[in-house]
């Protein structure tokens, strides 16, 4: 079986630059001839705070190796880059002047994009993975959009509650401003997951997969509580307990570093993706 295939594409967006840059992977035999009726489902990657699209090319080799042996479905694989608000924009409409709307380019114009161009199942068939600041991004769109998203790879997340220590990035890259205030107390909890939560609709199943290193960054003794693996472990008692998820909960050794992260990717993917039935080549799009 050939490789798959891994294309740098950008778009117009309604965001500061006014382009939107992403690579899509496209797996093995995606081209030949006697799979063009065939649909896949689609896996969003999200990048922490600093990096980019480049960052999860890594997993690329893994994913592809493991599609070709047959140990995983095909997929989709689509890596958006966010280098707004000095690439820490969590993934939010950020209301902060010369903020962007993060969230609304990525699920109103980049999935109805890959939807167009490629060929996606459509419904829930999309995951969305990410590490950091990505595991935020990646916790909001499956809560807040689950129309979109079945499920989600949440690894380290970059989540607070009720809100960041003093010193995250989130009180200072304006993500979560409004108008001249770079950070807005109000704003981020309207963002966070808790007022998500609540809104989840137990008809509409979500499925997380939580993962976290053991040695976290630790925090000054009063924001001790903050250190993302408590936050991790008090967001997956959250989620467990919320009608319409199933969630599950990894501490592996290592830090807050690609260590924890590949291990919770290549775990999540495997658990997740054993629910994807193989798309028949009559399937209507």
């Amino acid at each position: 079986m050939t490789r798959g295939d891994l294309r740098v594409e950008w778009m117009p967006a309604a965001v500061p630059g006014g382009r939107l840059d992403y690579s899509v992977y496209l797996p093995p035999g995606y081209d030949d001839a006697e799979n063009q009726d065939r649909r896949y489902p689609t896996l969003y990657l999200l990048h922490g705070r600093g990096d980019s699209t480049d960052d999860w090319a890594q997993v690329l080799p893994w994913l592809d190796g493991r599609i070709r042996s047959g140990a995983l479905p095909a997929v989709i694989g689509v890596i958006p880059d966010a280098p707004w608000s000095d690439r820490a924009g969590f993934y939010v409409d950020s209301r902060y002047r010369g903020g962007a709307a993060i969230e609304t380019a990525f699920t109103e114009v980049l999935v109805p994009r890959i939807d167009s161009r490629y060929r996606t199942r459509r419904g829930r068939d999309r995951v969305v993975a990410g590490y950091s600041m990505g595991g935020a991004g990646a916790l909001r769109f499956t809560l807040v959009r689950p129309d979109l998203f079945a499920a989600a790879i949440v690894m380290s997340p970059a989540v607070y509650v009720p809100t960041p220590p003093r010193g995250s990035s989130a009180r200072h890259s304006g993500a979560f401003g409004v108008g001249g205030r770079v950070f807005d107390d109000a704003r981020y909890r309207e963002l966070g997951y808790p007022a998500a939560l609540d809104a989840v609709d137990p008809a509409t199943p979500i499925r997380l997969f939580i993962a976290v290193g053991d040695a976290e960054y630790r925090n000054d003794e009063a924001d001790a509580g903050h250190d993302l693996d408590v936050e991790a472990a008090v967001l997956y008692d959250r989620a467990r307990r919320t009608p319409g998820i199933t969630a599950s909960f990894r501490v592996y050794d290592g830090g807050h570093d690609w260590s924890v992260w590949e291990r919770g990717f290549r775990e999540g993917l495997a658990e997740i993706s054993a629910g994807w039935e193989e798309s028949p080549a009559h399937a209507h799009p």
